[in-house]
C-alpha cells in the first residue's frame, strides 16, 4: 500500500465528489489531509469527522474560490494549521455548466474561468513558501481538453488552460528547479453530482459506455486511485504530464 506517512495533502473541493474520494483516499494512506470546501461545510466536518474516526488526521478550512482574495486567504488558512510543508496539493475544486452558445452569459463564462482556471493558478502561487522539494502539484483536468463534447465549450476551454498551466508550471523556469513536480489527471464522465446534467438520464449514460472501451461509468474512486499515484514517490519522474482515466474514452 502506497505510504503517505509525515506528509501533509491539501485538496480544494473536498467536501463531496471527486474531492471527497482524492481526500479518503490520501488520508488512508497516512497523509494529513486538508479539506478545503466552499458552501458545504457541514460535508465538510462530516469528511474531517471520518477520517479522524480511522485514526487519521484531517482539518476543514473553508473558502469561496470565486472571489478574487480567495487563494491568499486559503494559504493563510493553511499556515494557521501549523503546516510548515505542504507535500501534495490537489486543485480539485471546478464547476461545469452544459449550455449552447446563446445560452452563456459573461457572468458564467467568468465564473468558469475564475475557479477552474485563476484560483489553482494563484493558490499554487500563494503557497510556493510550503512547497519544495518532493512536493506534487496535481491539477484536475478533463478529457474535454482534448475531445470536443456538446454544450461544454467553456468548461473545455477553462480545462484545455488547466492543460497549459500544467506543462508550463512544471519546466526548468518555473517549478522543476524547485524538485517541485506539476501533474494533471484528465477524467472523462465520472458519476458525481457534477455531471448529473450530463448522466442523468438512462440514455445518456448508455451514449457515454458506448464511446468508451471499458463498458460501465467512471466512479470517484478512479480518480482518486490515479491522484494518489502522483502524490506518491511512485510517480517521482513523472512531470508536467496530463494523464487521462476515462476508460478508454473515444478510442
Amino acid at each position: 500500500m502506497t505510504d503517505l506517512s509525515n506528509k501533509t495533502a491539501l485538496v480544494t473541493g473536498a467536501s463531496r465528489g471527486l474531492g471527497r474520494a482524492t481526500a479518503t483516499r490520501l488520508a488512508d494512506a497516512g497523509a494529513r489531509v486538508i479539506v478545503h470546501y466552499s458552501a458545504s461545510r457541514d460535508a465538510a466536518d462530516s469528511l474531517v469527522s471520518e477520517i479522524r474516526a480511522k485514526g487519521g488526521q484531517a482539518d476543514a478550512v473553508g473558502g469561496d474560490l470565486a472571489q478574487p482574495d480567495a487563494p491568499h486567504k486559503l494559504a493563510e488558512a493553511v499556515k494557521a494549521l501549523g503546516v510548515s510543508k505542504l507535500d501534495i496539493l490537489v486543485n480539485n475544486a471546478g464547476v461545469a455548466q452544459f449550455a449552447t452558445i446563446e445560452e452563456q452569459t459573461i457572468e458564467d463564462f467568468d465564473r468558469h474561468f475564475a475557479i477552474n482556471v485563476r484560483a489553482p493558478f494563484f493558490l499554487t502561487q500563494q503557497l510556493l513558501p510550503l512547497l519544495g522539494e518532493g512536493s506534487s502539484v496535481i491539477f484536475l483536468s478533463s478529457v474535454v481538453a482534448r475531445v470536443a463534447f456538446d454544450h461544454t465549450t467553456v468548461y473545455s476551454a477553462t480545462k484545455g488552460a488547466v492543460e497549459v498551466l500544467t506543462r508550463n508550471l512544471a519546466n526548468r523556469k518555473e517549478l522543476g528547479p524547485r524538485g517541485i513536480r506539476v501533474n494533471a489527471i484528465a477524467p472523462g464522465a465520472i458519476d458525481t453530482d457534477m455531471a448529473k446534467d450530463f448522466l442523468g438520464t438512462e440514455e445518456s449514460r448508455e451514449y457515454v459506455k458506448s464511446i468508451q472501451a471499458l463498458k460501465r461509468i467512471g466512479q470517484p474512486e478512479d480518480i482518486a486511485d490515479a491522484v494518489l499515484f502522483l502524490a506518491s514517490d511512485q510517480s517521482r519522474w513523472v512531470d508536467g504530464r496530463s494523464i487521462e482515466v476515462s476508460g478508454g474514452s473515444n478510442l
